[in-house]
């Protein structure tokens, strides 16, 4: 099969790629005029060699496609306008309503999986809830019970995402429940296969002190979809609080430009169930055209 690449959209989130000072004036400008964000972002995956999206959470989110352009529907002919099509969509309600029960997890979830099967993609990445800083008072303990209410939702999820048509692929993130070799092991022993796969972030990875490709080989039956994105290594020890999703992407790099080993990361892909899809992201870059182009160069120069 012919490779394609994709990206997660939250690569176009840094102000600075719309001249504008902070997020906040960012969701502004997309409130104001959806359609002018959803198009920029478009050129810029056209004119990066991106064939493939996946949505994630505001700006560029269901919510921002429905103003722009109406429909499921009418947003997948936006897209094929430019080449593209959808393939994921990112969920992060577990981390945004973290005491939600499993069934207003899974009602949530048939929503987002609605408008991704109309809209032409076929796959729901779940964000886990975060851990607590270790000093936490109480702490969380990350271990039977926690990873078991968290399978419990996941299959609740996984449940209501297939009645759209939808697969559900749990993601890595760094100082979550899912973000060792051993939170990884234990989950997926937790979960059934038939409603829950996995989605792996080789940075995330990276950052929480496991090497990728050691981490999910034993679970490549459960990949059907990966986030590809360099680190430059283990994040040191920090307060787990609302800026730490800001704090890792000191530590994030573009495919190439960390310690990522891409060679066997390319190998063990091969043997999972993506198919040939590299699924590209940076969190937040002033410069993702140009970010994109030079992973996909390094990719096509270091894995032909």
């Amino acid at each position: 099969m012919e490779q394609q690449y994709g990206v997660d959209l939250i690569t176009f989130y840094h102000p600075a790629f719309w001249g504008l000072q902070n997020r906040e004036e960012l969701l502004a400008f997309a409130a104001a005029d959806p359609e002018a964000l959803w198009l920029r972002i478009m050129a810029g995956c056209r004119d990066a060699g991106i064939s493939v999206v996946e949505m994630t959470f505001a700006p560029a989110d269901r919510l921002s496609a429905l103003a722009a352009f109406g429909s499921p529907e009418a947003f997948a002919a936006a897209l094929a306008e430019h080449g593209l099509t959808l393939k994921s969509g990112f969920f992060v309600d577990p981390v945004r309503m973290p005491d939600a029960s499993a069934a207003e997890l899974a009602d949530s979830a048939a929503v987002d999986s609605d408008f991704i099967r109309r809209a032409g993609g076929d796959t729901l990445v779940v964000a886990p809830p975060m851990r607590r800083s270790t000093n936490a008072v109480p702490p969380l303990f990350v271990g039977l019970e926690t990873m078991n209410a968290f399978a419990d939702s996941l299959h609740a999820i996984g449940d209501a995402s297939l009645r759209q048509g939808v697969k559900t692929a749990v993601h890595t993130e760094a100082h979550s429940l899912v973000c060792t070799t051993r939170d990884l092991d234990l989950l997926m022993a937790l979960t059934d296969p038939s409603y829950v796969g996995l989605c792996p972030d080789t940075g995330h990875l990276v950052l929480s002190g496991s090497e990728p490709s050691f981490a999910v080989s034993r679970h490549r039956e459960r990949v059907i979809l990966s986030h590809w994105k360099d680190a430059i290594g283990e994040m040191p020890e920090t307060t787990v609080d609302e800026g730490i999703h800001l704090a890792h992407r000191e530590y994030f790099r573009r495919v190439g430009a960390g310690t990522v080993d891409w060679t066997a990361w390319a190998a063990l892909s091969e043997t999972t169930r993506v198919g040939p899809l590299i699924l590209l992201e940076l969190d937040a870059v002033p410069n993702p055209v140009e970010e994109m182009a030079a992973a996909r160069a390094h990719l096509d120069a270091s894995l032909a």
